[in-house]
């Protein structure tokens, strides 16, 4: 009797395609915050059908890293100090429940997981202005904190710290790949990581809210700083 095929990784479509491109330019600036998207335009420098360009577009409107305007079409969601304070905020009451809920579900497999990503994030070096090196340090530490609350068992709450992190890590691309000011968060990550896996909820909890308000407060003030005019 055959053996059943193994199911592999479902094919992206071509909308799911487009839909990551396009999410890499706007989280990386390069198509900018308040900006009318000509569709027309976004087609042929694509090489792409209008359909599932749409498709990918109505699919960003979701994540809110785009606005939809009836009769106007569609714009890159505008930056603000204010929105960064609320997706600060969701953050600090999400991920730390979530963190609870994977303290007391995980077994020694997220125990490994945790510090396996700790330890490629620690080993990964970020240097500014380097656009690579950021990159790769970008995906380690998402890596890892997706991680930390991986065991959390909830579906619905890992669909909106996906967003929520999509929409936080935008304003650090924009504004911390060509700045010297990287703060030295390996001592944070290390103390939240040894926390949870030793069970000590409370303080892990506890970190893992502070890593999250010190580093808005950092880049809020870089924000204000650069763009007085938005807050």
């Amino acid at each position: 009797m055959a053996l059943p095929k193994p199911i592999g990784p479902a094919k992206r479509t071509r909308a799911e395609d487009i839909e990551a491109r396009l999410r890499h330019d706007i989280l990386h600036g390069r198509l900018a915050p308040g900006d009318k998207v000509n569709l027309d335009r976004l087609r042929d420098s694509m090489n792409v059908g209008l359909t599932p360009l749409r498709e990918a577009m109505n699919r960003l409107v979701a994540t809110g890293l785009v606005d939809s305007e009836s009769m106007r079409g569609y714009f890159i969601t505008p930056i603000s100090v204010a929105n960064l304070d609320e997706v600060a905020a969701l953050r600090v009451e999400l991920e730390p429940y979530a963190l609870r809920r994977a303290i007391a579900n995980g077994g020694l497999e997220w125990e490994a997981a945790v510090m396996g990503a700790l330890h490629r994030l620690n080993r990964t070096l970020r240097v500014p202005g380097d656009p690579d090196s950021l990159a790769q340090w970008e995906a380690a530490n998402n890596t890892f904190h997706e991680t930390l609350i991986s065991r959390c068992d909830m579906p619905l709450l890992m669909k909106m710290h996906h967003q929520l992190v999509a929409l936080n890590d935008r304003y650090r691309h924009i504004y911390l790949k060509a700045t010297a000011i990287q703060r030295d968060v390996i001592d944070e990550h290390t103390a939240i990581a040894n926390a949870a896996i030793d069970r000590r909820s409370d303080e892990a909890a506890a970190l893992l809210t502070d890593h999250i308000t010190r580093s808005t407060s950092n880049l809020r003030s870089l924000i204000v700083a650069t763009l007085p005019e938005v807050d």
